[in-house]
């Protein structure tokens, strides 16, 4: 093994909500590795500033300010992004969303908007990357974001993990399916991670500093839910991004990653005031 099993140069990635969170640091990630970088977002000025951040690292970049949720726009982006730049290596569906709410105050059109921004977005941006990294003849990297909601019960945000869910059996079974053109899909799972949308930054400049910025009874909160003792920051999932989609992964695919601090693996045990670990009801 040497440094340029992690070397992206050369390749491309499209990183659907790219503008923000987790996307941006994906997409800045694989600038830094030396890819070029196609960013979606429904912010134009999010998408803009990804972009621009992509350029001064040397690397080109494609900024597309459209609502992922629409298929037929975002699926003309993945095939404007192959004939720029000639190529498609790495694709990351990242974008999502959700509202916390109780299941039977949903309405019909609640239910639709999850699915479509975290579940049939997915499907799209999947679906049209497939034939062109098939095309190109080199593989791939597919790179979903789920949740570890998908996995264990989110009352509340019933919709969204079931969408999560969705993602997740997704990935195993295009693993199957697409191994034999040589292209690799695996999901990243995180539990809280600091992003502008968890700050409540919907619309606004992303700003890395200010999305650190949290009240001490939440930072307490997390500090004893999450083993590690803190939140996600967004770069570790962009990290984890480079990884999967680097040399260094040519045998993994169809794994669901979590990217949480512990949260997974300790299955509802939490710190009590004391710093014992304990399970509810006997928090004190």
């Amino acid at each position: 093994m040497d440094a340029s099993d992690i070397d992206l140069t050369g390749q491309v990635a499209f990183v659907t909500g790219g503008g923000g969170g987790i996307g941006r640091s994906c997409a800045l990630c694989f600038a830094d590795m030396g890819a070029d970088v196609a960013i979606v977002d429904v912010i134009p000025d999010r998408c803009a500033e990804t972009a621009a951040e992509v350029e001064k690292r040397g690397r080109r970049a494609l900024q597309f300010p459209i609502n992922v949720m629409e298929v037929e726009p975002l699926q003309a982006a993945v095939a404007e992004t192959a004939k720029q730049f000639g190529r498609l290596d790495i694709l990351v569906n990242n974008a999502g969303g959700v509202t916390r709410r109780a299941f039977v105050d949903l309405q019909p059109k609640n239910w639709a908007r999850h699915i479509d921004l975290n579940l049939i977005s997915n499907l799209a941006a999947t679906q049209a990357s497939i034939p062109i990294m098939i095309a190109g003849g080199r593989g791939g990297a597919i790179i979903n974001v789920t949740s570890i909601e998908g996995s264990r019960a989110a009352p509340g945000y019933a919709v969204y993990a079931a969408c999560k869910a969705g993602i997740n059996n997704l990935t195993r079974t295009l693993a199957v399916e697409l191994a034999e053109h040589g292209i690799r899909i695996n999901a990243i799972a995180p539990d809280y991670t600091i992003t502008p949308g968890v700050t409540g930054n919907f619309t606004g400049p992303v700003s890395d500093t200010a999305n650190l910025k949290m009240p001490p009874e939440q930072l307490e909160i997390i500090r004893r839910r999450i083993p590690w003792g803190r939140a996600g920051i967004d770069e570790e999932c962009g990290q984890l991004a480079v990884f999967l989609a680097s040399r260094m992964s040519t045998y993994i695919t169809g794994a669901l990653i979590p990217v949480d601090g512990g949260s997974w693996a300790s299955s509802g045990w939490i710190r009590d005031k004391t710093n014992n670990w304990i399970l509810p009801p006997e928090v004190n």
